[in-house]
């Protein structure tokens, strides 16, 4: 995939001293000067996984300067493995190698990698440095930036970790080349709920240009992740550790993560979740009144043109949506706090429903 010099952006997160900047481009990997500004010390630590170490470590690492001791962590792929026993292995490969605090992490793959490694680089020494280096377009919009890190537990999907903020995004598009069909679909679902939360008019670009994100054009590529980091970033910078609007970033994620933590981590992928999620938020949405039927109809059609699923698993029966979403990390007291929509671009967070009319809805929803 090639991509021309126009393409090339650099957006920032305004955290006044923690501020980082997010490079976005084609051949950042395989670019000397992409990572070496942000490395704290002369010990790096790359943590990847096993799909994506032989596509793209040899690359970044011969990239490093010669000076550098490079030490990698390869761990098993797939949502299942977001777990503090795989976070525990790069600790026990910081602690072999004597790595010290002014060391750097290098997440190279897609959230689950970029969620441990930071999770792993907030706790070690009490925290040291690193850096996001997003394989999938789910991690690019979304998971990369931000500074959430963690793992899951069996009984609710990260519920472990910490705030922690790196020194630099480095999102290389050329990654995406290799990136299977399904997953870039679930990247499209957080790319898609930029649009629905505060962006009407990007959601009018996503439908015009939907086909040709789906075919990895280079250009609508860029710009459908810079202007999706561009929304994230700007929700960080004003509420860092989700204490309010940053909420809204949870669209569909009260829906979705109950069905990841009930489906069992991997076998829902977390964009398909997101955007059944989505499907659900807004059909309570309209069913409350705050959206119009012809939204919902809208709404459903971007969801499925992106190649996600609308319904809910056939198995998954409204007590078990209903346990899973009081779990929920924004729930206050034992209220749920759902992210609705009162228009297309403009989403609010909501503690008024009562249960009753969630169950309802839960009810009647479709599964397949």
């Amino acid at each position: 995939m090639t991509q021309p010099a126009s393409a090339q952006r650099t957006l920032h997160v305004a955290l006044g001293d923690r501020s980082y900047p997010i490079h976005i481009g084609a051949g950042l990997l395989s670019d000397p000067e992409a990572i070496t500004p942000y490395l704290a010390g002369k010990q790096v630590m790359v943590v990847t996984n096993e799909t994506i170490a032989p596509l793209y470590l040899e690359a970044l690492c011969a990239n490093l300067p010669d000076d550098v001791e490079v030490r990698t962590v390869v761990l098993p792929d797939g949502e299942q493995y977001k777990s503090i026993e795989q976070v525990s292995r790069i600790w026990d490969a910081l602690l072999e190698a004597g790595f010290n605090r002014r060391c750097t992490l290098i997440a190279l793959g897609g959230g689950v990698i970029g969620d441990m490694a930071g999770y792993a680089a907030a706790s070690y020494q009490r925290g040291v440095a690193f850096i996001q280096v997003p394989t999938t377009l789910l991690s690019q919009v979304d998971s990369s930036v931000g500074g959430k890190t963690g793992v899951n537990h069996p009984l609710g999907k990260n519920m472990i970790g910490a705030f922690w903020q790196p020194k630099a995004v480095l999102i290389d598009i050329a990654t995406l080349a290799t990136l299977p069909e399904r997953e870039l679909s679930a990247g499209l679902a957080e790319v898609i709920k930029y649009g629905f939360i505060r962006d009407e008019a990007f959601l009018g670009w996503l439908e015009a240009n939907m086909a040709a994100l789906r075919h990895i054009s280079p250009d609508a590529i860029v710009e459908a992740i810079a202007r999706s980091c561009q929304i994230k970033a700007d929700i960080v910078a004003d509420d860092e550790t989700e204490q309010g609007v940053r909420a809204l970033l949870n669209l569909g994620h009260t829906f979705g993560h109950a069905i990841e933590a009930h489906q069992g981590y991997g076998n829902w992928l977390h964009g398909e979740a997101v955007g059944a999620g989505m499907a659900m938020a807004a059909a309570l949405s309209q069913q409350l009144g705050r959206i119009s039927s012809a939204d919902l109809t809208r709404i459903q059609a971007v969801i499925e043109s992106a190649g996600l699923p609308l319904h809910a698993p056939a198995d998954m029966l409204s007590d078990d949506f209903l346990a899973r979403m009081r779990l929920d990390k924004k729930n206050v007291d034992t209220r749920l706090r759902l992210v609705l929509l009162n228009a297309t671009g403009d989403a609010c967070v909501d503690d008024t429903t009562p249960e009753a009319l969630v169950r309802a809805l839960l009810d009647n929803y479709p599964r397949l």
